[in-house]
């Protein structure tokens, strides 16, 4: 049965989870499994507002069609509810009994866990898992970067990471649950790279990593676009992460994955099933020795739920 926290402690992260909400916060939640049982490991997706335009940072679409396939193939284990507000929900039980959070969302300064650090931490000390998708890696350099670090492991620092189009060609996996049943490969996407993690990579064990090719670097510098940092780690031959796993010094534990740019990446199998896989790791149910399973993904599943109309 599941525990819940009824103590001063719950008390303390409602109050915490609720601070900076408005009372027009509240939204639907979609994509929730029905369900008999209380003892399932809950996943909540926090989609983020509309972005760049079809086809691209479909936060709400992807977590829609992540959320159907957990509900749909590990609904014995877990059930996966999405929160389509574009902001923080209002009411707090909404996260209070989550076992993993998920952000798919715009990030920066814009990112929704920026103004809630201290309910989230709360949270995340409870146990509960976290994965960020894309531009949820990055937040700003300070506070948040420095919570980002505790909670998964590693973010996108500006003027350190950066935010290139290239083809990522991932040959070697290592042996993790979240590998479980996938296949080496390759795919464009904005895989961000150069990331701000952990000293030593103390608890991260990276996942997806690969070489960039020199054309990233053909930027000028900018805050997201280039830095002498990152070109001197190209100069060098350094392998890049662009998707890790992390356990916290707590128990919990956290994923970081840096594409999500193009949403017709969602339908690759091994693309799809590395996050999947990472999100029922990070809920702490056991991943299937051949990774979670999900339905074959077409044009017409990819082309629900989107924010812009089809160009």
């Amino acid at each position: 049965m599941r525990v819940t926290m009824k103590t001063a402690t719950s008390v303390l992260l409602a109050i915490l989870l609720l601070a900076f909400t408005g009372p027009a916060l509240f939204g639907d939640k979609e994509g929730k499994a029905s369900t008999d049982t209380v003892d399932k490991k809950k996943v909540v997706f926090m989609a983020g507002h509309r972005s760049h335009g079809y086809d691209q940072h479909e936060h709400k679409a992807g977590c829609l069609l992540l959320a159907n396939q957990l509900n749909k193939h590990m609904g014995d284990n877990l059930e996966a509810e999405v929160h389509l507000a574009k902001g923080w929900p209002a009411n707090a039980t909404e996260l209070e009994d989550a076992d993993c959070i998920i952000f798919y969302c715009d990030g920066g300064g814009r990112h929704m866990a920026n103004q809630h650090l201290e309910g989230l931490d709360l949270k995340l000390k409870d146990g509960c898992g976290l994965v960020c998708l894309h531009y949820g890696v990055e937040v700003p350099k300070g506070k948040s970067g420095e919570k980002f670090l505790d909670w998964i492991g590693g973010y996108f620092e500006g003027n350190w990471s950066v935010n290139p189009h290239w083809d990522a060609d991932f040959k070697e996996l290592p042996e993790h649950p979240i590998t479980r049943g996938v296949k080496p490969f390759k795919i464009r996407d904005e895989w961000y790279f150069h990331m701000r993690f952990q000293e030593d990579m103390k608890g991260v064990t990276p996942i997806l990593s690969a070489h960039p090719p020199a054309s990233t670097m053909k930027r000028r510098n900018g805050f997201h676009s280039g830095n002498q940092h990152v070109k001197a780690a190209l100069e060098r031959g350094e392998i890049q992460h662009v998707a890790w796993a992390y356990e916290r010094p707590d128990g919990g534990r956290g994923f970081g994955f840096t594409g999500g740019h193009f949403h017709r990446n969602w339908g690759h199998d091994d693309f799809r099933k590395i996050v999947l896989n990472a999100i029922t790791w990070c809920a702490k149910a056991e991943v299937p020795t051949d990774g979670v399973p999900s339905d074959q993904i077409t044009d017409a599943d990819l082309d629900k739920n989107q924010d812009y109309p089809k160009r």
